[in-house]
């Protein structure tokens, strides 16, 4: 049956079974949006097409399903591009469809025309311009195969206007072969053999688990191998929930911002054990010293990733859920009694603390109510920076795809339409956004999507009046010269401010967000005393609306502990006995 090119999109959507479509329209997509009228997917207009990404971006890691965006051509596309990079950073599955200016007009300067394929390389698995409408209906196939196999990421279709406008006599492919491309899925034999025998002689294992696991649905193979070989479980930001942080075997997240338990294991374990994780320089810091004492084993689909960072002494390449299957077989446990025994010790000298006030709401405080009143039962978004490592420390995930945020990009803005694409993939779930008052503003607009859509996120802002944690690094190693980091600083500041909190500032803060909430048709909420916090959180998770919870919190709280540039993980500042 002869279909035009946009019917072609519309007919891939049909058969790749996309339910949801976030996107912008524009003049290049007219067609594409046309046909969609005729479509059983379910369009939410964002605010912004970076909302739009950052919202496929939230309902995949979400679901465990391709996110899928549309963005006219120009500035519509071009705005995809940080969600983009965050989603190739992440490994996260994306299709973005964008338009084009007709293939006649290409290179003439054309009224909203930009190089799309050529911007967008360096930060998607693979992208295609369609120039043949007969090439359109393999390269959509092709598109939603490359975006979900193998290490998932982003992929772009960058489609001229007479493309979506020409007669296709083509069918849908029922299939994909690509014969430059091919994942190995199942681990060597061989391989995994000799990761048993290493755990089974080792005395001091720990598994070093990334976003692999989540992406590879490997959680109760890995959940599986810890308890059925008695090893300790240290996870990556990305990779919280692949192991429930309530199990006695967690030792939560390392790095920059990990727990000192889970650090002081990796620099004192005799095998690390990495499953579905990278390696990058917020987990190791400096890599001359990082698990000086370990032979290293690195299970991960990607075979570029594997020795790219670190000497390995057993690469796996494969699937993590497969290799774990297989080794799951072969494991025999060695006696790792006094090992756990140190690690429990570690534990107790080191928890995550932080000092409660009376008078003032402590960040780390807001985000162990959220976890005690859900009882962990919720899906928790992030923006980045202070408010990020607070909800990856003092929350305790237990299941896969329930912590959301950007990782390897740290990407401000991200938390709030993410959390609205995790909400719509997931309708009867609880889910908050945990903010930043600088971050929250990067995207405040998509409010509107949210109340127009009926979609109950509870954003959740820490409000201490500054870019937090440059603020941190700033009294920290920069003698507190607190430079273009407080939010309230204005013309009204007399010379020779220094930005520091102080009670004589004339400067009102900017924006009231409960009247900002108002505005949109969301509720707004303000909570200043301690003893306030837990009823009002109480009153705003019962509430099936949007809701913008702004909570000032400490000025100048810290993250900690901390790895400060250039030190190993055993070398923390702050959060310590």
């Amino acid at each position: 049956m002869s279909m035009t090119g946009a019917a072609m999109v519309i007919e891939c959507f049909k058969k790749e079974k996309v339910e949801v479509l976030f996107g912008y329209p524009g003049g290049t997509v007219i067609d594409i949006f046309d046909e969609l009228t005729k479509s059983k997917v379910q369009f939410f207009l964002t605010r912004h097409e970076q909302g739009a990404i950052h919202a496929a971006d939230g309902y995949a890691r979400s679901t465990g399903k391709i996110g899928v965006c549309i963005a006219t051509s120009g500035p519509g596309a071009t705005n995809l591009v940080t969600g983009l990079a965050t989603a190739s950073m992440d490994s996260i599955p994306i299709v973005a469809i964008t338009g084009q200016v007709s293939t006649a007009m290409i290179g003439n300067d054309a009224f909203q025309e930009a190089d799309v394929t050529g911007i967008t390389r360096p930060v998607t698995k693979h992208n295609y311009l369609v120039k043949d409408a007969n090439e359109l209906p393999r390269i959509l196939k092709e598109a939603f195969y490359i975006a979900f196999s193998g290490r998932p990421g982003p992929v772009v279709i960058d489609i001229p206007k007479n493309v979506q406008q020409s007669i296709i006599d083509l069918p849908y492919p029922d299939s994909v072969a690509i014969r430059s491309y091919k994942p190995t899925y199942e681990g060597h034999i061989r391989q995994i053999k000799k990761v048993a025998s290493a755990i089974s002689a080792s005395k001091k294992p720990l598994i070093y688990s990334g976003g692999g696991v989540i992406i590879s649905g490997a959680s109760n193979e890995l959940t599986e191998l810890a308890r059925k070989a008695r090893i300790p479980v240290t996870t990556t930001l990305m990779g919280l929930g692949a192991f429930p942080e309530t199990d006695e075997l967690s030792v939560e997240m390392l790095g920059m911002h990990g727990t000192a338990y889970a650090n002081f294991a990796v620099q004192e374990t005799d095998l690390l054990i990495a499953i579905g994780a990278r390696f990058d320089d917020r987990i190791t810091g400096t890599l001359s010293t990082f698990a000086p004492h370990a032979k290293v084993i690195h299970i991960d689909i990607d075979p570029t990733a594997i020795r790219k960072n670190v000497k390995v002494d057993i690469p796996v390449v494969g699937d993590v859920k497969k290799v774990l299957k297989v080794l799951n077989t072969m494991i025999e446990p060695a006696d790792s009694s006094d090992w756990l025994k140190h690690i429990s010790a570690l534990k107790k000298k080191n928890p995550l603390s932080y000092k409660k006030s009376k008078t003032v709401i402590k960040p780390q405080e807001v985000v162990e109510e959220i976890y005690d009143l859900t009882g962990g039962d919720a899906i928790v978004c992030t923006e980045v920076g202070q408010n990020q490592m607070w909800a990856a420390q003092f929350f305790k995930y237990s299941k896969p795809r329930t912590f959301l945020s950007s990782g390897g990009l740290g990407t401000m803005g991200y938390g709030f339409p993410a959390a609205i694409g995790a909400q719509i993939g997931n309708p009867g779930k609880l889910v908050f956004d945990i903010a930043g008052d600088g971050s929250i503003q990067m995207n405040i607009q998509e409010l509107a999507t949210a109340v127009i859509n009926d979609l109950p996120v509870k954003v959740i802002i820490l409000n201490n009046g500054y870019l937090g944690m440059v603020r941190q690094w700033q009294e920290l190693f920069y003698e507190k010269r607190y430079s273009g980091t407080c939010l309230s600083r204005g013309k009204v500041c007399p010379k020779g401010c220094d930005g520091r909190p102080n009670d004589k500032c004339p400067a009102n803060y900017i924006p009231d967000f409960v009247k900002v909430a108002e505005a949109y048709g969301a509720i707004g909420k303000r909570v200043v005393k301690p003893g306030d916090l837990r009823p009002v959180l109480k009153e705003i998770i019962k509430v099936k609306k949007p809701v913008f919870l702004d909570v000032k919190v400490s000025p100048e709280e810290n993250v900690f502990p901390m790895v400060p540039a250039g030190a190993s993980l055993n070398q923390m500042i702050g959060g310590l006995a």
